[in-house]
């Protein structure tokens, strides 16, 4: 059966830009891209080494939207709108929590996420396994 919504998360790697081809590629129906803000907990920051904890969320909020704004622009120039939204917090959990609270029928999404060496990637490199095994939905993982 084919979907009627699907969500592809995105988190500003290649692979999550490929999800978002393949998903308007095979899908004809109503498409939401998501990006996670995590927020860093201010016990990571030691001495200050991270800026002040106001700083950190704009600038996360910041990357974030320029992520959905990329996204927004490409998918536009197909001729395909597509829905976004930002959400805050564990990228995992807020992917299955969007899903549930959305009528998301399927997810399409990178295999891993963040630059190579990144903290980014080393932390996302769990929340396709999870969204795959927690799910109730079809999940699609780009690799």
């Amino acid at each position: 059966m084919a979907p009627s919504h699907v969500l592809v998360p995105l988190d500003g790697s290649p692979l999550a830009d490929e999800a978002l081809a393949q998903a308007l590629e095979l899908f004809d129906c109503r498409v939401t891209v998501l990006n996670v803000v995590t927020p860093i907990d201010a016990g990571m920051s030691e001495g200050g080494v991270l800026g002040p904890d106001g700083d950190r969320r704009a600038n996360a909020r910041d990357r974030a939207e320029r992520v959905i704004e990329r996204a927004r622009k490409r998918t536009d120039a197909t001729g395909r709108h597509v829905e976004t939204a930002v959400e805050t917090g564990d990228p995992a959990e807020t992917i299955l929590e969007y899903v549930a609270a959305h009528d998301v029928d399927h997810v399409v999404m990178g295999g891993h996420g963040g630059e190579r060496g990144s903290l980014a990637r080393r932390l996302l490199g769990t929340v396709a396994t999870t969204v795959v095994g927690e799910a109730s939905v079809t999940v699609t993982v780009v690799r």
